[in-house]
């Protein structure tokens, strides 16, 4: 196998890595005997050269490999992840969450993929949690919650065991206020292989990339977006108080513009209606939301991205035509019976 450090040096001279080679560079990256300064170096270097779509990729066919296999291959070819990258740091309320509980209720199956908050104070792993989803269950009770309830959420330190190896040296590159490769690939890696995804992006740079490596990875569609704030500043939304930077993939190649909240039938929002908190205050805006009291922009928002996936998933024929059912789930009693059927699932199967 190649040196890592030598994998580092080709990186200083602006050369690309072939396919192989970021193969093994996983293998160095997982491996617990390598020093974690040498992990952050390559790491340092391969975010300095810019990492290519095909890179990015490539790490994730690695990782992929790497991860515990959940066995919901069955529901993959018509599931979705509705996902973000994180990293943003607008407080935003765990938006996802509440759209992975409508499609559930629209027939969707869903695949969440995620972890605790990181650079928020509630992520959605701590707000399912909160709703009554078991975030320890083996992957035998996630199938049976996935036929059952017609989502899942997969929690990423379950299933990501190389991970552990590396997260020194991503502390390391996060002391110096670095991202990596690392920082990119939670959503490339979901371990129930969903053919759909609906991406938020915290950078209008990485949006047309990472919607380029999905279409290397062969997903069957989907969209990457960024909701723009100003001032170099955005959110990894798509949302009814931003125009939204979009990019598709897979059967949605073409799609490449800027989509207002006017141009989808919606009343532009103040970004103010979809602040979030912690745990406790997000479970309190859940209920808000659901007795129909909820900032109107954030009720927006919720039915404009749950749409958008029906579109995605191939149930409607443009992007927002499934704006009023999605707005009849969420408020209308669906998702809250969802919540309770979630509660009783995890009683029922401990």
């Amino acid at each position: 196998m190649i040196p890592l450090a030598e994998l580092t040096l080709q990186l200083r001279h602006k050369q690309d890595l072939r396919r192989e080679e970021i193969e093994q560079a996983a293998s160095w990256l997982a491996e617990a005997g390598v020093a974690d300064e040498a992990k952050a170096d390559f790491l340092r270097a391969l975010s300095d050269k810019g990492e290519t779509a095909a890179e990015v990729a490539g790490f994730a066919l690695a990782f992929r490999a790497r991860a515990v296999n959940p066995g919901v291959e069955a529901w993959a070819d018509r599931a979705i992840d509705i996902v973000g990258t994180g990293g943003d740091h607008t407080g935003a309320f765990n938006i996802s969450s509440l759209v992975v509980l409508t499609l559930s209720c629209a027939g969707v199956p869903v695949m969440k993929h995620g972890n605790r908050g990181i650079t928020s104070k509630c992520g959605s792993a701590d707000l399912l949690a909160g709703l009554g989803f078991r975030l320890d269950s083996p992957p035998e009770k996630l199938r049976g919650a996935l036929a059952e309830l017609g989502y899942v959420f997969f929690f990423a330190q379950a299933f990501h065991p190389a991970f552990k190896h590396i997260s020194a040296a991503r502390k390391l590159l996060a002391a110096e206020g670095r991202r990596s490769v690392f920082n990119v690939l939670g959503p490339l890696i979901n371990p129930g292989r969903p053919a759909h995804v609906l991406l938020g992006v915290f950078s209008e740079i990485w949006t047309p990339l990472l919607a380029d490596t999905f279409h290397e990875l062969g997903a069957s569609g989907g969209l990457a977006a960024h909701g723009r704030l100003g001032e170099g500043r955005g959110v990894d939304e798509l949302t009814t108080a931003t125009e939204t930077r979009v990019r598709g993939f897979g059967r949605h190649r073409d799609l490449d513009t800027v989509w207002t909240p006017e141009l989808l039938g919606f009343q532009k929002s103040d970004f103010s209606h979809l602040a979030g908190g912690d745990l406790v205050e997000n479970l309190a805006l859940v209920e808000l939301l659901l007795a129909g009291k909820g900032p109107a922009g954030l009720v927006d928002t919720i039915v404009l991205n749950a749409a958008v996936a029906l579109w995605i998933c191939g149930r409607t024929a443009a992007p927002a035509e499934g704006a009023g059912q999605a707005r009849e789930l969420l408020l209308g009693g669906a998702v809250r019976a969802k919540i309770a059927a979630t509660r009783e699932f995890f009683i029922q199967n401990p």
